[in-house]
Parts: C-alpha cells; structure tokens; sequence
C-alpha cells in the first residue's frame, strides 16, 4: 500500500460537484439563465421528487483551526435575529419566483454553528420557512450540531419541527489534538448530546471524525473510534483533513507544519479507523461514510438512491437543491450558483430584493455526461456507458488513463463498464480524475485542491 499511496498522493477535488467551483466558466454564467434553470428545474422536481433546502448558519463562538467552512466567529448572540430576517428575505425571493407550493424533501442546516442560534430564532426559520413550504413524502431533515452547546431544548425544538437527523462533530478525543485544532470538548458532552438525541426521537445520529490531524497519533485515532463506538451512532464520516492554507489564511495555520502526519502516517490512521469500523459491523458507504444497518444511507445505497452533492452524501436525490444564507451553493443540475460570501454584502444584496447569488456554471452537455459518471463512482464505486447514453468523443483517452489503476489491480475496465475494487475504494477520487476534462485540459498553475490521501 504505501506505494500505491507515493504515487496517487496528488491534490485533487473531493468531487462534491462537476465541474469543480476552481473549473466554473464565469464569464458565460448569467443571474437571469440561473434563475430561468431554477424554474425548470423545479417543474421537474417538485411534483416527483420534491426539492432540497440546505441552509448556511456562519456564526461560531470559537474558530476551530481545522475548519475550511466559510464562518463569522463572533459571540454576538443579537447577530442571530438579523441574519433569520435575511434567510426568510431570500427565501421569498425564491418562493416568488416559484408558481407552485415547494415540497421540501431534505433540509439541513449546515453551518459554522447551527446550534449558535437560539431554539426560538431555529423555531422562527423553520416555521417561517414552511409559511411556503410543504414537507414531501418521505422527508429527511437534518442539521449540524457541536456537543459544547446542543441543548436538550434544541433537540427537542428541531424534531418538533421535523427534524429526524443530527450529526455531532467530535473530530478526535486527544487533548493533545485538540488543543491543536483549537476543539476542546469533553467525551461525556458528546456522550450526553448523543444520549439525549436518541431518547428524544431521533432516528439517524451521525459522528463526524477527522483522520490526519495535526499531532494525531496511531493511539490517538484508536482511543476515539473505541470512544465513538462505546456510543454507537447510526452513521460515522470519516473525513480526511484538508489543509489548505493557501485558501483558508490563518484559520488554518494554528500548528506546525511538522506536526502533521506525513502521507503514509496518515493513510494508516485512515486504515486503523477504518477497520476497526468495519469490525464493529458499520458498512462503508461511498467515500468517508460508514453507517449501520439500519440507517437511511445504507438503505439508500441499495436501492440505488444514493446521491452526492454539496450537502454530502444523501439518501436521495433532488433535481434541484436552493442553498440560503451567505456562501451557499446551489444546484438546478443544469447550473450552479454561489451566493456572496461576505455577510454585510450578502444581507445588503437580499433586502435589496436581488437574490445574491455572485457567480456559477452552467453545464454544457458535454458537463452533464462527466458529472452522471462522476457520481456513479463517487456513490456507487462504477459506472457504465453504451452507444447512446454515457459516451464522450474523449472516453477512449479517460479509460487510458485507467490502465495504471487497473495494473495496480485497484479496478477493472470491462467493455462497457468500470468496476473499482474494494483496494482501490482509498484512491476514489483519483479515479474520478481521470474523468475530469476540466482538470485533464487545464492544469492548474498553484494548488488548488487537498492532497488525495
């Protein structure tokens, strides 16, 4: 395996989208085509699959060091108000531009800190939200909580209102890491919040871990999966640190670069987590997921409903996907869009009556074929094609490309199809390199993108 690792460790993008926000044609994208795709493509969705809603909430007490998230750090709690106005602000603007009710499918609130908010402000977006809204069938809302300061009163609050899932960012149980990132959190808080969630209802309860931390130790990493399994959460991400600097500024640069563990040393962690995961009966899904079997993923990767976009993996997929709040990114299928990232200029632009979005991609047709096999392999570790459906003048050169993975025994190119191994699951996003046009036909000239392992 290391090398194997030597040779994939390249930067490369983590395939939330495609193309990739560095690869979007900016120049082209216009507001109006954006908001022309948002009404087709509710159209669409709406009747028979509903819509997704993911909504940004900035605002955390403390920065955490490992954090790429765009964020406000403040402990200005009258904050909490103002920004709720402009959500339901931005919210109008799209539900006017809509002719039908929209059936809300999923929803998750995202953030910095979603349980920054108060439970009367969380009560006040929700509601005011589904003012003019209905839930679909089938709906799976979600949000984000940190152990510190999720509350009874917010658990309660949020499944009141429809919420059924609640991840918990733990990251890792070392003091010594956590003093790094900047992350003190206790075990008991994780383990009473968790405790708490399931005696409240909640169906799915997730815990992100964080694998490549700086001074994370081959102890260290055991110690918090055996803490994390003590408490059996439904789903498990195990997301690799992406240090990015160069983008990221002085979030990013509380520690060392020496106190980072070197690309072998973290591969193994990755391992270690991930076998002790698999030991303990979670089934991993896509790439960074375990989940038990009883979760809504796991069911959703049998059924061939699994999806990926910029919430992550979900258990089903949405035509159309409207992020709210400052920085969100959405999705009509046919294009992207970003809103502004600056928090005064975002709220400046929405009680102006413009949706604020900034800038984004439409997809070419050439763009949607790259983006359905992408997924393919990023959900379901395969993807097909044949004469009519799947096929691009440049598949020849991609599967290529392949050759050296399939030498590595890391998949298979049959005459149709690719097939990645269970060896080759670690190197995922490299494969899907090997599909990206934007990527193989203009080579970035600084680094862009996290390295691969």
């Amino acid at each position: 395996m290391s090398h194997l690792i030597e040779k994939y460790n390249v930067p490369g993008p983590r395939y939330t989208s495609y193309p990739t926000v560095p690869y979007w044609d900016l120049e082209s994208f216009s507001i109006e085509q954006w908001l022309e795709s948002v009404k087709d493509s509710f159209q669409i969705s709406n009747q028979s699959e509903g819509i997704s809603i993911y909504i940004h909430l900035p605002f955390c007490e403390n920065l955490c060091t490992f954090c790429g998230c765009h964020k406000r750090i403040t402990k200005r709690h009258e904050q909490e108000a103002p920004y709720v106005d402009t959500l339901l602000a931005e919210w109008d603007l799209y539900c006017d531009l809509l002719e039908d009710r929209p059936l809300i499918k999923e929803l998750h609130l995202g953030g910095g800190t979603p349980t920054f908010f108060s439970i009367e402000e969380l009560q006040r977006l929700i509601t005011g939200l589904f003012k003019r809204a209905e839930r679909a069938k089938g709906y799976e809302y979600s949000f984000e909580g940190h152990p510190n300061n999720t509350t009874e009163e917010h658990l309660k609050c949020l499944y009141d209102l429809g919420f059924s899932r609640v991840s918990f960012g733990v990251q890792d149980y070392d003091p010594k890491v956590q003093l790094a990132i900047h992350r003190i959190q206790p075990y008991e808080a994780v383990k009473k919040v968790t405790e708490l969630a399931t005696a409240v209802g909640y169906y799915s309860v997730g815990h992100d871990l964080i694998y490549g931390l700086p001074l994370q130790s081959k102890n260290a990493i055991l110690n918090t999966v055996e803490k994390t399994l003590k408490l059996r959460p439904d789903r498990i991400a195990l997301y690799s640190y992406a240090h990015v600097p160069w983008i990221k500024g002085n979030g990013q640069r509380g520690f060392s670069e020496e106190d980072l563990p070197s690309a072998d040393e973290k591969r193994m962690l990755y391992e270690l987590a991930k076998n002790a995961l698999l030991s303990a009966g979670y089934i991993e899904i896509g790439m960074d997921h375990f989940a038990v079997e009883s979760d809504s993923l796991y069911r959703a990767t049998l059924e061939g409903t699994i999806h990926r976009n910029f919430m992550g993996y979900t258990q089903s997929k949405t035509r159309l996907m409207i992020g709210l709040g400052m920085s969100s990114i959405s999705d009509s299928w046919t294009s992207f869009a970003q809103n502004e990232k600056d928090l005064e200029a975002y709220t400046a632009l929405v009680h102006k009556g413009i949706i604020p979005v900034v800038k984004g991609h439409h997809l070419n047709q050439e763009d949607l074929v790259i983006r359905k096999h992408i997924l393919n392999l990023m959900t379901q570790f395969e993807t097909s094609w044949d004469t009519s459906q799947g096929m691009f003048p440049e598949i020849e050169d991609c599967l290529n490309s392949l050759k050296t993975f399939e030498e590595d025994e890391l998949l298979k190119v049959h005459d149709h199809s690719i097939e990645v191994f269970e060896k080759g699951k670690p190197f995922i996003r490299n494969i899907c390199m090997a599909f990206d046009l934007k990527l193989l036909r203009t080579a970035p000239d600084r680094q862009l993108f996290s390295m691969t392992i």
